[in-house]
């Protein structure tokens, strides 16, 4: 199917803002998670409806413009509503795109935000951007996000941290990269939407376990 106007100008504008983002929240995870959105979405029978994979398409491209991880401006916050507004998207799919992106989070997660019945819309996209958190490529973004922080890579003296707030999940200064794998990357599997979602997370589940057990036995001299 070819690609609307829209889409390509909101992929347009994800190259523009995110360039100067590392790779682990680059445009790069933006087309991932738009593919893999679009994807859960006919498995889960979205597809009937061109309004909702449009939806899902500019939700998961638009995610992580404005992510205050990368925040530069406070005019950023935004950049996604002020381009669905010149792009002319009707106020209703505009709103439904915004409340994804707004709510989506894990750090909405742990405040409790997106507890409660949510679209099928929204739970493909989540899905999506939490598949790409996990796995082989998960591992990778992790790393590589840890690296552009000048994190530690592990220290067994730093324990991860239980039960977080949302605003000690935001403040990551003092934790080393691998926990971070068990303060959420772990966690995901089981906080999926969907059945076409869930079925897919325990492949990458697996997989990020089985590279952790290698860590810590090559950490400790073992292996």
């Amino acid at each position: 199917m070819a690609k609307s106007e829209t889409v390509r100008n909101a992929e347009r504008l994800v190259e523009v803002m995110m360039k100067g983002n590392d790779a682990s929240h680059d445009a790069a995870h933006a087309f991932r998670v738009r593919d893999l959105a679009l994807s859960l979405a006919h498995e889960e029978g979205l597809d009937s409806s061109p309004i909702s994979l449009e939806i899902v398409e500019l939700a998961a491209l638009l995610h992580d413009i404005g992510d205050y991880k990368y925040l530069r401006n406070p005019s950023e916050e935004k950049i996604v509503e002020n381009f669905l507004e010149k792009e002319g998207i009707d106020t209703d799919k505009s709103s439904k795109i915004l409340a994804i992106i707004k709510k989506m989070g894990f750090k909405e997660e742990i405040s409790g935000v997106t507890n409660g019945s949510h679209s099928p819309e929204f739970g493909v996209v989540q899905d999506a951007d939490r598949l790409d958190a996990i796995g082989a490529i998960g591992i990778a973004r992790c790393f590589t996000f840890g690296g552009s922080r000048n994190r530690v890579l592990h220290d067994p003296n730093i324990q991860p941290r239980s039960d977080l707030s949302k605003d000690q999940y935001m403040n990551k200064d003092e934790q080393t990269t691998v926990n971070h794998f068990h303060e959420k990357l772990l966690k995901l599997k089981d906080l999926m939407n969907t059945k076409a979602g869930k079925t897919r997370a325990e492949k990458r589940h697996k997989f990020m376990e089985e590279f952790l057990k290698e860590f810590y036995q090559e950490w400790a001299g073992k292996a």
